[in-house]
């Protein structure tokens, strides 16, 4: 059983489906990058996302992460929120797990983006290969490719890759 609290009502909701993170970010460089957008899926509908400003010390960007995700960094600077607003906000609505299907980056990315905030995490990031058999694991790539096109959205913006993986996951457990 999974629990979180929704955003609009402060309602906690369970439910057998996992919460699910994802991350765009500056490049995909594991020592310079940094995050720029965080997406949520809990419950397996509420969505919630947050363009992030980078910090001062955060310079690393690259235009050919730009061209994938579409998120201009003067628009960051302008309309993103501070690292301590998006960290926070993440500490309030997780439950105890959430997952990621790219757990090198994801992991990485939460943590800058912590430590930028000075706190800690209240919850654990997990791959979401934790929570697959091998069936699973085999159907994976079929069935993240049908929901992607079932829900005609575009992928590489955080919200809806973790809308993507959490109908991906509840696909493959059917």
């Amino acid at each position: 059983m999974y629990k979180c609290i929704t955003a609009t009502t402060g309602d906690v909701i369970s439910n057998q489906i996992p919460a699910f993170i994802d991350f765009e970010a500056s490049s995909l460089d594991l020592i310079a990058s940094y995050p720029i957008e965080a997406g949520l899926c809990l419950n397996g509908k509420y969505l919630h996302s947050w363009l992030i400003k980078p910090c001062e010390a955060w310079l690393d960007w690259s235009e050919s992460a730009e061209q994938i995700h579409g998120i201009e960094r003067d628009e960051l600077t302008q309309n993103g929120n501070d690292v301590l607003t998006v960290a926070l906000a993440l500490n309030r609505l997780l439950p105890e797990q959430v997952f990621c299907d790219a757990f090198t980056f994801d992991s990485f990315w939460l943590h800058r983006l912590f430590r930028a905030a000075a706190i800690e995490p209240k919850f654990q990031l997990e791959s979401v290969s934790v929570l697959l058999n091998s069936r699973q694991v085999k159907l994976w790539p079929d069935a993240r490719q049908h929901v992607i096109s079932e829900l005609g959205l575009p992928v590489h913006r955080a919200e809806n890759d973790a809308l993507i993986l959490s109908h991906t996951w509840q696909r493959v457990n059917r």
